[in-house]
């Protein structure tokens, strides 16, 4: 097998996968991994799920893709679903997060010019990350990814993350939209303090801006509710999903408040693929397996037993300096983020960087506890050679 013809754009790990089962993936002489990082906070219920296999044969022999110029049953059932368990009352569909986020731009952006021509400034946070298309990348707070790829796009401003005042300072009659993460996935699991995105609430409101929260990362049960903003009390107008929401299928979307809802018209907003009824099929069998299974009301408790365990480790050893983190969205802060992920490969756990000091533990939500005690054997063993 030629790896020659893929562009060099990825520092891949020197294994090829063949297959997976719930938490294990096996490589292709049969080699087993416990898998920690679930495709970066995609597969939410793990490997070859049989309800996602389920959904894939029988929607495939019935219809795969018809555009957007004709309505399809699996998107409006899912639109219904994403709808019912919110806040909000409109949902797009598109294929991946970054598209989430560029939707949610070009609404804020759609909604200030209504207003007026002015009102166009896009308040975003240091340190954080929301894609890599040229929009998304002009509002990640990162400068590593974007300082090849100048110019960006205008009107953006940078506001310190959980710095009350800067958001306010940041603030005018010319803001027309500000994007947030709950949760700072990337960019070192840091999670947003409930009085910095009140402020942003009441902010948003004072200025008639539209308050977006990106939960592409964080969001669809990962905190342990579908929806991350419902754990901090917070109502955004607009939420950026995707990732788990397919489950391993492609497939993003943004929901609205009926407010901004209004602001793109026909013809201001599209997707080919967006809302095709594979997509939308396989994500109702994923949040039938998260809501209706009850795999979300496991989170919590998933958390407390995993919080426990490192916080026992990080006591007895010392080499973890900090648990970050909500649900099952943890990072571990060491020494050497990279060097101590490496380790956990060579012992057949996957797990992920966030930055040079954070590791990121992204299990399924169906993870058994016999699962976790294997990980976290495994974090012990990385953390006595270190």
């Amino acid at each position: 097998m030629s790896k020659n013809c893929v562009m060099n754009t990825y520092g891949r790990y020197d294994v090829v996968f063949e297959k997976g089962m719930g938490t294990k993936i096996y490589d292709e002489n049969g080699k087993a991994y416990l898998d920690f990082v679930s495709g970066v906070a995609v597969n939410c219920l793990g490997h070859s799920h049989p309800s996602i296999v389920n959904a894939l044969h029988e929607q495939s022999k019935k219809l795969i893709h018809i555009s957007n110029y004709y309505w399809n049953t699996e998107h409006t059932i899912l639109a219904e679903k994403l709808i019912q368990h919110s806040d909000h009352s409109k949902v797009f569909f598109c294929n991946s997060g970054t598209e989430a986020v560029e939707g949610s731009l070009k609404l804020a952006r759609k909604y200030g010019k209504l207003k007026n021509d002015s009102k166009n400034v896009i308040l975003y946070m240091n340190n954080s990350f929301h894609g890599r298309s040229m929009g998304a990348l002009s509002v990640t707070g990162q400068p590593k990814y974007q300082k090849d790829f100048t110019p960006l796009i205008s009107g953006v401003k940078s506001v310190e993350f959980n710095n009350i005042e800067d958001l306010i300072n940041s603030f005018d009659e010319n803001v027309c939209g500000v994007i947030i993460e709950p949760i700072q996935g990337e960019g070192g699991i840091n999670v947003a303090e409930l009085d910095f995105l009140q402020t942003a609430r009441n902010l948003s409101d004072k200025y008639d801006a539209v308050l977006i929260f990106d939960e592409i990362q964080c969001g669809i049960g990962r905190l342990g509710s579908l929806y991350a903003y419902k754990e901090f009390g917070v109502v955004p107008d607009v939420v950026a999903m995707a990732k788990a929401l397919g489950g391993g299928f492609p497939i993003g979307a943004f929901i609205c408040n009926e407010r901004t809802s209004k602001a793109l018209a026909q013809g201001d907003h599209g997707s080919t693929y967006g809302g095709n009824p594979l997509g939308c099929a396989v994500s109702n069998a994923v949040l039938e397996e998260l809501i209706e299974g009850g795999v979300i009301d496991t989170v919590a408790q998933k958390n407390l037993y995993i919080t426990d365990k490192l916080l026992k480790l990080q006591e007895q050893y010392g080499v973890i300096k900090e648990i970050r983190g909500l649900g099952l969205l943890l990072g571990i802060v060491v020494e050497d983020a990279k060097a101590f992920a490496n380790t956990c490969f060579d012992k057949n756990l996957l797990v992920v960087t966030a930055g040079p000091d954070v590791v990121r533990l992204l299990p399924p939500l169906n993870v058994s506890i016999s699962e976790i005690d294997e990980a976290l054997k495994i974090i012990e063993e990385v953390i006595k050679v270190c």
